[in-house]
């Protein structure tokens, strides 16, 4: 990307869209096009085109997407696959009618089958069924990645997808019930020691092995992509390590300073047993990640609390 290159970043104001922001004012770029959603509903059609034809931005980040943990997917699957879908489509069609030079997408490994090899590669996408608590999410996601492709495949377009791994950091969701694991996390062990509480429940029975990618990481890696890979296969990204979500309630209770009981309520989903990328690609392209896990929840917990002084932590 030129650095005077006109840059949208589509879902600006989320987790991920916003540490891309970050990273790409840290390199120095400047043009950077963003809308709020009250300024540009993407599931809007006809916005979205006229949008793109006013614009007209030379890169796209999409970032934008209807996400939450287990609950949040398994309440509402037709939410998410419409809302995900339809602004998927909406962007990288505009974008592509109105010659955008390069277009990034932005997934989930949850994209990947339920019982795939591990570590998981690129290549195992579609070779077996889908986790079924966030399948809904997954194909709406798997659409946006093989639209991209088939763009590049029929039109010689240079759209790129990413895939990350359970992601933290900075504005983070920590919805109590919507959110994912470790910000949901953050909160509950957060709360329960200003109350004093003597124990934290905690969903499944604490065996799924999860893997984590601070956000500013994945920025990093986003715009490192956007300068040095075309290809129609995905990247992985994360680090390549993974831990028990019992070794992580342990790891943020420490970090929080709650020294209660940790309750497992086995009624509710795990999710699925085992989600640990190969990151391999990613690392022969000559990235790697910056943040380990201890380091990358204490500044989370900072953010956190950043945000609890100033009365805006999200609640969506």
């Amino acid at each position: 990307m030129e650095k005077e290159a006109k840059i949208y970043v589509a879902g600006h104001r989320g987790m991920v869209g916003s540490a891309i922001v970050r990273e790409l004012e840290r390199q120095g770029y400047h043009n950077i096009v963003t809308r709020t959603h009250s300024q540009l509903d993407l599931t809007d059609q006809k916005a979205v085109e006229e949008f793109f034809r006013l614009e007209k931005p030379e890169y796209v980040f999409l970032a934008a997407a209807k996400v939450g943990g287990i609950g949040a997917n398994s309440a509402a699957p037709a939410d998410f696959m419409w809302q995900n879908m339809t602004l998927e489509m909406n962007v990288i069609h505009s974008a592509w009618q109105n010659g955008v030079k390069k277009l990034e997408f932005l997934g989930s490994s949850c994209i990947y089958p339920r019982l795939a090899p591990q570590p998981m590669p690129e290549s195992c996408l579609l070779t077996s069924s889908l986790e079924q608590t966030n399948e809904a999410y997954a194909l709406a996601k798997i659409s946006g990645l093989k639209y991209c492709e088939y763009l590049n495949r029929q039109y010689a377009t240079d759209y790129i997808s990413v895939m990350p791994t359970n992601l933290y950091g900075p504005n983070d969701n920590y919805h109590p019930e919507h959110s994912h694991v470790l910000p949901a996390l953050i909160r509950r062990f957060h709360e329960a020691k200003e109350a004093g509480a003597e124990s934290v429940v905690c969903w499944g029975d604490g065996s799924p092995l999860r893997e984590f990618l601070y956000v500013d990481d994945l920025a990093n890696l986003c715009v490192f992509l956007m300068n040095n890979y075309s290809g129609n296969e995905t990247v992985n990204a994360g680090t390549g390590k993974e831990l028990s979500i019992k070794e992580l309630t342990k790891l943020v209770a420490a970090t929080v300073g709650f020294n209660g009981r940790i309750e497992w309520d086995t009624s509710r989903p795990n999710g699925t047993p085992r989600k640990l990328l190969d990151v391999s690609k990613a690392t022969r392209l000559g990235w790697t990640y910056r943040t380990e896990l201890p380091d990358g929840i204490r500044l989370a917990y900072e953010d956190f609390l950043s945000h609890i002084d100033r009365g805006d932590v999200r609640l969506r």
